[in-house]
C-alpha cells in the first residue's frame, strides 16, 4: 500500500493506524503534499493542516499532486477546507464537514482550528472546534441536558470567541455570565466527560476508512480534467519546497533540491542535458497517463537492495519510478516513427547541421570513387570481432557491449546487420582519409 496521510490533533497516529496502515506525517504545511507528491504514493490523505504559525498547504501543490496520477481525499480539518474548495477540480472530500464547506453552509476556517500541542506530545488539542462543540451541543439537546435555547446560547458564546480559547471550561463560564441557566450549564460539564462529541474524529475515520476500501479494490492512477499551469510563483515554489533524500539524514535538516541542482550546474553541460531529459521525460509521462498506459510487468533489476541503498530509495519509491520509467519507454516506443523527421530540425537549432552534413557528403564521395559504397569484412581485412574492437575500443574508448542487438537498436539501426553495413563504411572512410593525410603531408 502507498498512502500517505497529514494527521495531527484530529486523531492520533495510533488509532488511525488501527483503520489504515499508512505512512503518516504531521499536519500539512506549505510543500508538505509536494514533498510527499513526489514520492509517487497512491494515495494523499490530508486531515489536519497548520491555519497559521505556519504556511497553510497550498491549492497548487495538490492540484499538481492530482496531475502526477495522485488522490488526494480530504476531510475533518484542513483538508476538509481544502476538498471543498478543489472539489470540481477533482480531490475528494470526506465526512459531513466537508459538505458543509462545500455547500457553502460553513464558511469560516475556525470552523475546524484548534490549537494543538507539539509531536513531542502528539499534537493534543488545546481548544475546541467549533463544529465538535455544535455537535455536542446537538447530542446534549437529544439526551435532554440542556434544552434547545441554552444550547443556541452556548453556541453564540462560542462563536464569538477567539478559536484557540474554546474550552468548554471557559465556555461554560460565559455562558452562565451571560444568563444561561446555570443548573443546565452545570448538568452539561457533567454530562460532558462522556457525551461530548467529536465531528472532525468521525470524518477522519470515514476518510480512512474509504481510502482502505479504494486501495483493496484497486486503485488506478488518477486522471484530472484540467492543464496544470507552470507558473514562475510555483516555479518558486516548488523549488523552495523541494527536497533530496540523503541516506541517513536528519529530517529536520533535508537537502534541498535546488542545491543538488548547484552540484549538476557546476559540471557544466551536463545541467543542460539533465533538463532536457528531465522536460522530456515529464511530457512522456503525462502522455502515458492521456493514453491510458497499465505497466503489468515490471523490470527486474540486478543487486536490487544495493541499488536502492546508492539511490536513497525505498520499495514504494523504487516502484513509482519504475512504472515512470516503463512509462516513458512506452511512450518513447510510439513516437520513435514520427520523431524521425525532426531529427534534422533538431540539429539545425543545435548547430550540429552542417558539420554532419558535410562529413556525410565527403563519406559518399570518398567510398563511391574507392567502389566501397557497400564494403564487406573482406574488403576491409577484418574480422567481424576486430571490427567492433576498432569501433568501441579505438575510437569511442569504452569496451564491446555485453548485449550488442540491443545496444544497435537502441541507436536505431533495423538490425545488427545494417549496423555492421556502418561500420565498415566507417572504417573505410577513416582509412581513406589517413592514406590521403599522409600522402597530402
Amino acid at each position: 500500500m502507498s498512502v500517505v496521510i497529514f494527521v495531527g490533533p484530529t486523531i492520533t497516529t495510533a488509532e488511525a493506524r488501527t483503520v489504515l496502515d499508512a505512512d503518516y506525517r504531521p499536519p500539512a504545511a506549505e510543500g508538505d503534499v509536494y514533498r510527499a507528491a513526489r514520492r509517487r504514493p497512491q494515495v494523499i490523505g490530508i486531515i489536519d493542516g497548520y491555519f497559521e504559525r505556519l504556511p497553510s498547504v497550498w491549492h497548487k501543490e495538490i492540484l499538481w499532486a492530482m496531475n502526477q496520477g495522485i488522490h488526494v481525499f480530504g476531510s475533518a480539518s484542513m483538508g476538509a477546507l481544502r476538498a471543498a474548495e478543489l472539489d470540481a477540480f477533482g480531490m475528494e472530500g470526506v465526512g459531513s464537514i466537508f459538505e458543509a464547506y462545500r455547500d457553502g453552509s460553513l464558511e469560516d476556517d475556525d470552523e475546524v482550528a484548534v490549537i494543538h500541542a507539539t509531536a513531542e506530545f502528539a499534537f493534543r488539542p488545546a481548544s475546541e472546534a467549533m463544529v465538535d462543540i455544535r455537535c455536542t451541543l446537538a447530542k446534549a439537546v437529544e439526551a435532554g441536558v440542556l434544552s434547545t435555547a441554552s444550547a443556541s446560547a452556548i453556541e453564540s458564546v462560542a462563536k464569538s470567541m477567539f478559536y484557540p480559547d474554546r474550552t468548554y471550561q471557559l465556555i461554560a463560564r460565559r455562558a452562565a455570565e451571560l444568563g444561561v441557566s446555570r443548573a443546565e450549564v452545570g448538568a452539561f460539564m457533567r454530562w460532558l466527560p462522556e457525551g461530548r462529541a467529536s465531528q472532525k474524529r468521525a470524518d477522519a475515520l470515514a476518510m480512512l476508512r474509504l481510502i482502505r476500501e479504494r486501495v483493496a479494490k484497486g486503485i488506478e492512477a488518477k486522471r484530472v480534467n484540467y492543464f496544470f499551469e507552470n507558473s514562475a510563483m510555483w516555479e518558486q515554489a516548488w523549488r523552495l519546497a523541494g527536497e533530496a533524500d540523503r541516506g541517513r539524514a536528519e529530517p529536520t535538516e533535508p537537502i534541498l533540491l535546488e542545491s543538488v541542482l548547484d552540484e549538476l550546474r557546476l559540471e557544466g553541460d551536463a545541467f543542460k542535458h539533465a533538463q532536457q531529459a528531465a522536460i522530456l521525460r515529464t511530457l512522456a509521462i503525462t502522455q502515458s497517463y492521456i493514453q491510458g498506459f497499465s505497466n503489468t510487468a515490471p523490470p527486474d533489476i540486478p543487486n536490487r537492495d544495493q541499488w536502492m541503498r546508492a539511490n536513497n530509495l525505498d520499495e514504494v519509491q523504487l516502484a513509482g519510478l519504475l512504472d515512470d520509467e516503463a512509462r516513458v519507454r512506452w511512450v518513447t516506443s510510439l513516437a520513435e516513427f514520427e520523431a524521425t523527421g525532426y531529427y534534422l530540425d533538431h540539429l539545425r537549432v543545435s548547430g550540429e547541421y552542417p558539420k554532419l552534413v558535410e562529413r556525410a557528403e565527403l563519406k559518399r564521395i570518398t567510398l563511391a570513387e574507392m567502389g566501397l559504397e557497400d564494403p564487406t569484412l573482406a574488403d576491409a581485412g577484418l574480422e567481424m570481432e576486430e571490427l567492433l574492437k576498432w569501433y568501441f575500443e579505438d575510437q569511442l574508448g569504452r569496451s564491446i557491449p555485453t548485449g550488442l542487438r540491443d545496444h544497435t537498436r537502441a541507436l536505431g539501426f533495423e538490425s545488427l546487420e545494417s549496423f555492421q553495413r556502418s561500420l565498415l563504411r566507417e572504417y573505410c572512410f577513416v582509412r581513406a582519409q589517413r592514406v590521403t593525410g599522409a600522402i597530402g603531408g
